[in-house]
């Protein structure tokens, strides 16, 4: 049989086919329009993901037996507000997850409701990318658009409701939008009261591996495939690479190198720390995980390249980078503001250490240990919960140089595992769908079965201890800028 996996991101669609054993049979990609009406916001119109999805869903299939295609799911871009009125037309543009307009909604979420109750509630604090203080900015901003609301949708979900007419949500995307009792892995009925929500303005629940229905006639009869096609919940993009990674289980550790930047650690107890620096989830296996998440990371790397640099040739600008843990230049790589685990919207991209001998490979070296020392930063809080990590996986675009990995293994002095195939959420969204379709009994089953490990970066004891130095001092500078991210915000 074969199954699709549909990776909703932030500038493409990718859609993955496989067969039962893992095998990738084709792989197609299709981008659509980003906007940024105004400083720090991000918008996309969610029209635009289900044409361009329904587009790759024709050339991926086309070539392959239509009558084997027996299951549908996601991964997806976390946290974005999608509102239907009550004909489930789209009232407005999609609020994105790297969205920086709620710092008033978060303000008072975080310090008038308080964190404490907000925690208790959700397991989480607000951050500005989260989905309820974006339904607050609606509401305040927007009233007109907020009194239309008939349902609440995050991205992914459009899509499935789109191809099945069913408005539905899974228990790991659901967790990152603050209105979600993590723990209990159902709606909050306080964080709703506190937004104007009714419940049925939200989407059904499911865990990420189970059918939420079938393909509508309609759609089956345009993609050429059987109208029992299975569509699984699918799981947010994070949670859906940890599948495809085979981060499941409990102690497991992925590090994403994406436009965002994670750190995901699945762990079969549910726990939150003090400080709710980190995310704590529901996972699209069943259990929990914890989750460190920087809102720039392999999108750093492509601005300094495409629009300061201006080439394509990021290889090339990597070569002459051999003196790792020596480099005098630090890049706070803040150029969406950051979330784990400073949550401040006003925290800005920053190079610092330059002097008149700093050429652009210095700079280029500084982006790249710049988002491995704030990853380091959530792996921090991580530890100080008492998890100890030894080794992670890697995934997402960053994950393809040689030489971010070599920085990653080092700076955080864990080993680095690279898999035979690295597909992120596209492979666990297909295989969460397997799932769905009783071709395995469970997400733990698919995963030690398909996911393989074929190279280990180990951490050089040498280097390892001059970036533990850097480290050091990378993490006392956004301390004493913060100050100055304030004022020129």
């Amino acid at each position: 049989m074969l199954y699709i996996g549909v990776d909703l991101g932030t500038s493409a669609v990718k859609l993955l086919l496989m067969d039962e054993k893992g095998h990738i049979k084709n792989i197609v990609s299709r981008e659509y329009p980003l906007f940024f009406p105004q400083p720090g916001w991000s918008e996309q119109n969610p029209e635009d993901w289900f044409a361009e999805t329904m587009k790759g869903l024709k050339e991926l299939i086309k070539d392959a037996d239509k009558s084997q295609v027996a299951g549908i799911s996601f991964g997806g871009q976390m946290h974005g507000l999608v509102i239907l009125d009550d004909a489930d037309k789209v009232i407005r543009p999609a609020i994105l997850w790297n969205d920086g307009r709620t710092y008033e909604e978060c303000d008072y979420l975080n310090n008038v409701i308080g964190k404490e109750k907000l925690s208790e509630y959700t397991a989480n604090i607000s951050f500005t990318g989260f989905t309820a203080p974006k339904i607050l900015w609606v509401k305040n901003k927007e009233p007109e658009n907020f009194a239309r609301i008939a349902k609440i949708m995050l991205p992914k979900d459009y899509i499935a409701y789109m191809l099945t007419g069913v408005h539905c949500t899974d228990v790991s995307d659901a967790s990152g939008m603050l209105l979600f009792d993590v723990k209990n892995r159902c709606w909050s009925k306080e964080m709703c009261d506190i937004c104007g929500v009714a419940p049925e303005m939200l989407a059904k629940v499911y865990e990420s591996y189970e059918c939420v229905g079938c393909l509508k006639p309609e759609i089956a009869e345009e993609l050429g495939v059987s109208a029992s096609v299975k569509v699984a919940a699918g799981a947010g993009d994070n949670a859906a690479a940890a599948v495809g990674t085979g981060t499941v289980g409990d102690g497991r550790c992925n590090i994403s190198l994406g436009t965002s930047g994670t750190i995901f650690i699945s762990s079969k107890n549910f726990g939150v720390d003090k400080y709710n620096a980190l995310h704590s989830f529901a996972h699209a296996d069943g259990t929990y995980h914890l989750m460190g998440c920087m809102l720039s990371a392999a999108s750093c790397n492509k601005w300094w390249m495409d629009d300061i640099i201006g080439t394509k040739d990021y290889g090339k600008e990597q070569e002459g980078i051999c003196a790792l843990g020596e480099n005098h230049v630090y890049f706070l790589p803040y150029l969406m503001g950051e979330r784990s685990p400073h949550n401040n919207p006003n925290a800005r991209g920053t190079f610092v250490g330059m002097t008149m001998d700093t050429g652009r490979t210095e700079m280029t070296q500084a982006v790249l240990e710049g988002v491995a020392f704030a990853l380091r930063d959530s792996l921090e809080v991580a530890k100080s919960l008492g998890i100890h990590i030894e080794r992670t996986k890697i995934c997402g675009g960053g994950a393809k140089s040689p030489l971010w990995r070599r920085i990653i293994a080092n700076v955080m002095n864990m080993k680095v595992d690279i898999l035979e195939s690295e597909e992120g959420p596209a492979m666990g969204g297909a295989m969460l769908a397997a799932v769905a379709c009783g071709e395995y009994a469970s997400v733990e089953e698919i995963a030690e079965k398909l996911v393989h490990v074929v190279d280990t970066v180990e951490p050089e004891p040498e280097i390892a201890a001059k970036y533990e130095k850097r480290y050091a001092q990378f993490k006392e500078i956004y301390p004493a800028l913060k100050p100055v991210f304030e004022i020129i915000k």
